[in-house]
């Protein structure tokens, strides 16, 4: 059992319970050689008889441990603690764009772009680094007291070359935000990644999902067969433009939406660029906190 000052590999001191994950125990620490602060996650006790879990919670340090981008969330380094595997991560001051959300209900359009210009920064960054995150939503990603913008939690992300390995994993992640050909079982591509991207976007601007059954079986049908909904039906304030990029984001055929992250982050930006687009261009801290 893991205790405040407890130490792990006589370099982070525990000095703070975070929370808990899916599959793992989250702690504060400081780094006695780097004098840090650091997120430590252990994977959970209860877990670890499940060689798969293991696998799983390994295959996340793997993932992430070479990335090195201002919108990502850096792991430090990893080892072993009583037999548990962890990792010493960037420790992010801020909330998730969901607990945002939870807050403000909706963003508006301009601060929206925004946003998704540093979470779309992340996924070309990644993307071209052969790998595919394959869980992208607003729990997963954060936001710093600067606005700045951190995409996390790799746990389910694969790289391109072995993205046929596991059929069976291929439905992994949050059902809201599933693309099409992944609820049907198919291989993840960097363009499941623009979906849900696009449904990402969608949330920001609307504050709501756009299939939202009691079931996820229900909920993964809607993304096969049904219309995607329009944006502006649930806010007539989002311009046209707004709307023609998610729209582009989630369109059922792959071949149909924008071939990579780069694409949809040149379409955004040159939004931006119109004042039209927008009935009120603040960001989010100038709406919190008054900033003109």
């Amino acid at each position: 059992m893991i205790k405040i000052g407890d130490k792990i590999d006589d370099r982070y001191r525990i000095t703070s319970r975070l929370g808990t994950g899916g599959m793992s125990e989250v702690y504060e620490a400081t780094d006695v050689i780097s004098k840090r602060v650091v997120a430590i996650k252990i994977m959970k006790e209860e877990l670890m008889n499940d060689y798969e879990n293991i696998r799983r919670f390994k295959h996340e340090v793997a993932a992430v441990a070479s990335l090195q981008h201002p919108n990502i969330i850096k792991v430090y380094n990893n080892g072993e603690v009583n037999g548990r595997p962890y990792m010493a991560n960037e420790y992010v001051k801020g909330q998730t764009l969901h607990e945002k959300l939870l807050f403000l209900t909706k963003m508006q359009p301009y601060e929206a772009c925004e946003i998704m210009l540093q979470i779309l920064s992340a996924a070309i960054y990644i993307h071209n680094h052969g790998v595919i995150h394959r869980d992208i939503k607003p729990h997963n990603v954060y936001y710093m007291a600067d606005g700045t913008i951190k995409l996390g939690d790799f746990g389910i992300a694969t790289n391109e070359e072995m993205s046929n390995a596991n059929p069976d994993e291929h439905i992994l992640g949050s059902v809201h935000y599933l693309a099409p050909e992944l609820c049907q079982g198919k291989k993840p591509t960097p363009l499941s990644d623009i979906y849900a991207l696009g449904i990402t976007f969608f949330e920001l601007v609307t504050g709501h999902v756009p299939f939202d059954e009691a079931l996820p079986i229900d909920i993964a049908v809607a993304h096969i067969k049904r219309p995607f909904p329009m944006p502006s039906k649930v806010d007539p304030s989002i311009s046209r433009e707004v709307e023609k990029i998610i729209i582009k984001a989630c369109r059922k055929n792959p071949i149909d939406r924008y071939q990579s992250a780069q694409a949809m982050a040149d379409d955004i930006e040159n939004v931006m660029k119109n004042r039209n687009n927008f009935k009120e261009k603040k960001s989010f801290l100038s709406r919190i906190f008054g900033f003109k």
